[in-house]
């Protein structure tokens, strides 16, 4: 089975769930890196890209079923044409190697749609149809699960706002569905010969309103948050209104919102006597969200919405905001992974020590532990490491450090570490490498936005001088060492 578009919200978790299944799994998206950050044992992974159709051969070769779960609503203005071209390209290109169905998973849709998301989702789902492939179309509404954007939208809400005025579509009604029944729908469906060709609505057995989910989601965190719709706020408010108070990307929480003037029923009963399940209802599907994201996942690097790199706080969000900034050089990796595996303590941060001071002071002034410095070891490296106010969450020795930001704030911050062995070409012969450092915050509400917003231009001047200074530093160490050691790369 091909799993197109696994690095999505639904793909990170559908795969996991086949492979556990015994079947045998390809795992495509855009960009492989984050694919391999999955860490999905046994599972193949290929890089393709269905607007790049010369991408779609190898993904497709030998595959007997292929889910399809891309959108572009993160692209912004004009996804809805991106959505119809790479469904066009897709349903050639499985039909060109023989795949045997296509399960689309797309959005309800009320016969009177206007918003483009909502219109796209129900094109997409038209235009892989026009190829020979039979296509197997779920549509379904809110998913409730970590990760899921309006789920994550109503947590933000409820969390950080106990006073909310509101557009008057906190009233429309739609039919959330658990995370884990639309997995069951998924994994089962495809093996029904009798769903070739149908478009099945998927739902939880509630109809509820925006307003009484906010509510009940309230009422599972010990929240009583006050809803006050007004009528002045349109789409377009609306959108900029969420982009102020939660941290869902802009451009996704801009489509959502142009489709949540509609009701969403899920007329469901032909996928019900399908696939027969237990539904969750809307409180025992968050009851079940929250528990999943109790799992304390111990990862290897930086993977959103992870809870340990949200300090363990269920009301940070799932969504981080990110800043980066990256150089390359001639130093040889292991000279720059040195750099790294030094920072802090007695070494510093390579940068502007004075401006890290000047923080760390403000810290302590409140009573953090922005002073606190020192380090285990002054160049080595292992989980749990406490260097100055960092704590070493994540490693990959000689690849790349996560460090957890221990000063007070109102969030939970990450500092991510990478080193890369570029290439080397003719006009610069020997090892190159590239350093990349990334900021990730998760914001605690309106004051952790603020916070965020207020630093992130220093952050962004911050890391594109510190990785210059440590790739200058590292190239000094490949300098210094003895002939007779070579330069490692």
């Amino acid at each position: 089975m091909l799993v197109f578009g696994a690095s999505g919200y639904v793909g990170t978790h559908l795969v996991p769930r086949l492979s556990s299944e015994a079947c045998t799994v390809r795992a495509s998206g855009r960009n492989l890196k984050i694919l391999e950050a999955r860490n999905w044992p046994g599972v193949e992974l290929v890089e393709a890209d269905a607007l790049r159709p010369e991408s779609l051969p190898a993904a497709l070769a030998g595959v007997d079923t292929a889910y399809y779960l891309v959108h572009s609503m993160a692209a912004g203005h004009d996804f809805g044409r991106l959505d119809l071209q790479a469904a066009e390209s897709f349903a050639a290109a499985a039909e060109a190697a023989g795949i045997r169905r296509i399960v689309y998973l797309g959005g309800l849709v009320p016969g009177d749609a206007e918003s483009e998301h909502l219109v796209s989702r129900r094109e997409t789902g038209e235009r892989l149809r026009t190829g020979r492939v039979p296509v197997t179309e779920i549509r379904a509404g809110i998913i409730v699960g970590p990760g899921s954007a309006a789920y994550e939208v109503i947590r933000d809400l409820v969390n950080h706002l106990p006073l909310m005025l509101t557009p008057r579509w906190v009233r429309s009604r739609s039919s959330p569905i658990a995370l884990d029944n639309l997995l069951e729908y998924l994994a089962r469906i495809a093996r029904l010969d009798e769903a070739a060709g149908k478009v099945l609505d998927a739902g939880g057995p509630d109809y509820l309103s925006y307003e009484d989910m906010m509510r009940q989601f309230g009422d599972a965190v010990g929240k009583r948050p006050r809803i006050i719709p007004v009528p002045v706020l349109t789409p377009t408010l609306s959108a900029r209104w969420l982009g102020l108070v939660t941290a869902v990307p802009s451009n996704i929480a801009r489509a959502l919102i142009g489709g949540l003037k509609h009701d969403l029923p899920a007329d469901d009963a032909e996928l019900r006597r399908l696939v027969p399940q237990a539904l969750l209802n809307f409180r025992e599907s968050v009851a079940a969200a929250l528990r999943a994201e109790q799992t304390h996942a111990v990862a290897a690097r930086w993977s959103e919405g992870l809870l340990m790199f949200r300090g363990f706080r269920i009301d940070n969000t799932f969504y981080a905001k990110r800043a980066s900034g990256s150089a390359t050089g001639g130093a040889s990796p292991a000279a720059v992974w040195q750099t790294i595996a030094a920072l802090g303590g007695d070494t510093g941060y390579y940068c502007m020590n004075w401006l890290w001071w000047i923080r760390a002071v403000l810290d302590w002034l409140i009573g953090g532990p922005g002073l606190t410095r020192g380090r285990r070891h002054p160049t080595e490296l292992r989980i749990g490491d406490r260097i100055d106010y960092w704590t070493v969450l994540a490693l990959e020795p000689e690849r790349r450090v996560t460090l957890h930001f221990g000063m007070r704030a109102p969030g939970s911050g990450v500092l991510e570490f990478e080193v890369e062995s570029e290439s080397e070409s003719a006009p610069a012969p020997g090892p190159r490498s590239r350093l990349t450092i990334t900021a990730y915050w998760h914001p605690q509400g309106v004051w952790g936005l603020l916070y965020w917003y207020a630093l992130a231009p220093a952050h962004l001047f911050i890391f594109r001088r510190m990785t210059s200074a440590m790739m200058r530093r590292a190239h000094d160490i490949d300098a210094a060492r003895p002939a007779s050691q070579g330069r490692a790369g």
